[in-house]
């Protein structure tokens, strides 16, 4: 491979190797990214607020002696603050809001020795699983750009899948770091609830629903970007069990003989042929590695569709919680995208004691989940009911604001299990439909256990290697 071929194409670990080597120098790294973005995101609107001369001036150094030293790294304009930079949320309300500090998460990606160069495009305050907001429009899948590259992190996806950078944060509150790195060909793992604090502006989000974390190409690049952001912080409401030892080490490590149950159906939601096959596929290569494989005899849940009614109650306040403030400040209906409207008028139609009742429901389901993880160690399941769907699919309606919400329970009807109970879960681009676009393999732990996700994920990986796929939009 050639020095620019490198530069392109390694994962974060090596680009960070090649720095420690001296190699290659930050400013070269920083500079080369900038140019695969200014030529690939006119075509994918995958970053909407460049970070140039602060990526620049960082590069310069002296930069902090962390596992991605030099390494450029893109940020979701979604909670993610960083001290200056405008952090809209996707909302034509914020563009111009620039905090006054930065998250703790990102203050550890600098630690880190991640060098931000940008933020990433999402949806109206991250409700949608599609990343079509009307304030910056839609960014499109580099595998096929008349399709969603999936959401709410779905400008992070698409950068790293064209290769603008090695990996990108994201955030997942009901599978937005999963749905897009199914939909654009990528490994992307939702942390255990609380593992990475969200100080000092939140305890928690939507009850504990929304983690923090990254699409990646490699497994070892998420596993150690997580060892590098992990941890509570004082204050915090809760957190999230200690581990063994580094997550890195669990890569290339020795899963075992695992028990794994496949469920290739989503309890009343239809499935597509192409997710099922991706599934079964899934399963039969887990068995030829040598684990146990089994479909399950039942859902792990009794009770799928009240789970999904108070999902959506604890959801929709969540939304609310955002649109009263501006609403107390005299703003409007016109003011907001239709589904985020909708969304916090199906909120005022509850009270507290259905959101009680909605959170002791996810609280049952949690208890239903870690019965069934006594007699396996993984649950896999389609990461979605169908595949990347065409732009535009999420759109209100002229008789169905919510339209985009009833879209979303049609499309992940699987990813916001793992929200619900916070259990860790990843998905993992092991299959491609006939048209060619990605559809990943949705894997559920124990709670508190990312160390048998990354193991697995890890035999999966030297299986059947995904890095060198690269779609037609590509650096």
């Amino acid at each position: 491979m050639s020095t620019a071929d490198e530069l392109k194409y390694s994962d974060a670990t090596a680009l960070a190797g090649l720095i420690r080597k001296k190699e290659v120098k930050p400013i070269e790294l920083v500079d080369d990214a900038i140019g695969r973005m200014e030529k690939l995101n006119p075509g994918l609107n995958a970053v909407i607020t460049p970070m140039y001369e602060l990526a620049r001036e960082a590069a310069k150094g002296p930069l902090p002696e962390g596992p991605f030293t030099g390494v450029p790294f893109l940020l979701k304009d979604v909670l993610a603050l960083y001290k200056g930079v405008p952090t809209s949320m996707g909302s034509k309300l914020l563009k111009q809001h620039a905090p006054d500090h930065d998250s703790e998460l990102v203050s550890r990606y600098k630690k880190a020795g991640l060098i931000v160069l940008g933020k990433t495009n999402a949806p109206e305050f991250g409700i949608l699983p599609t990343t079509e907001p009307e304030a910056f429009g839609a960014t499109k899948n580099p595998w096929n750009v008349k399709h969603t590259p999936g959401g709410s992190s779905g400008g992070s996806a698409a950068a790293v899948a064209a290769r603008m950078v090695p990996m990108a944060h994201g955030n997942d509150g009901g599978g937005s770091i999963r749905i897009p790195a199914s939909c654009c060909g990528l490994f992307g793992l939702k942390p255990t609830r609380a593992r990475i604090s969200l100080a000092p502006d939140f305890g928690d989000v939507m009850g504990g629903a929304v983690n923090e974390h990254a699409l990646t190409l490699s497994v070892r690049d998420s596993a150690a970007l997580l060892d590098a952001t992990a941890g509570s912080l004082p204050g915090d409401p809760y957190w999230a069990p200690p581990v063994a030892r580094p997550f890195l080490e669990e890569v290339g490590a020795d899963p075992g003989k695992l028990r794994i149950a496949f469920l290739p159906a989503a309890f009343d939601v239809p499935v597509h042929e192409d997710c099922v096959k991706a599934v079964r596929d899934a399963a039969l290569l887990c068995e030829r590695l040598g684990h146990i494989v089994e479909e399950a005899p039942a859902a792990p849940i009794a009770d799928p569709g009240a789970v999904r009614r108070a999902f959506a109650v604890i959801w929709a306040a969540g939304v609310a919680s955002i649109v009263k403030i501006f609403v107390k400040m005299g703003l409007s209906k016109e003011h907001f995208e239709k589904l985020t409207w909708g969304l916090y008028e199906m909120s005022c139609a509850n009270d507290a004691a259905d959101y009680l009742l909605a959170v002791g429901t996810m609280q049952r389901m949690a208890r239903e989940f870690a019965s069934f993880f006594k007699t396996y160690d993984i649950l896999l399941t389609p990461t979605l009911a169908l595949p990347p769907l065409p732009l535009g699919s999420f759109d209100p309606t002229p008789d169905n604001p919510l339209n985009g919400w009833v879209r979303a329970g049609e499309f992940c009807p699987f990813t916001p299990l793992c929200n619900a109970t916070g259990l860790p879960a990843m998905s993992v681009p092991l299959y491609w439909n006939d048209g060619g676009l990605p559809i990943g393999s949705h894997f559920i732990g124990r709670f508190g256990d990312e160390a048998t996700l990354f193991r697995l994920a890890s035999q999966l990986e030297s299986a059947r290697p995904w890095k060198d796929k690269r779609p037609p939009v590509c650096a």
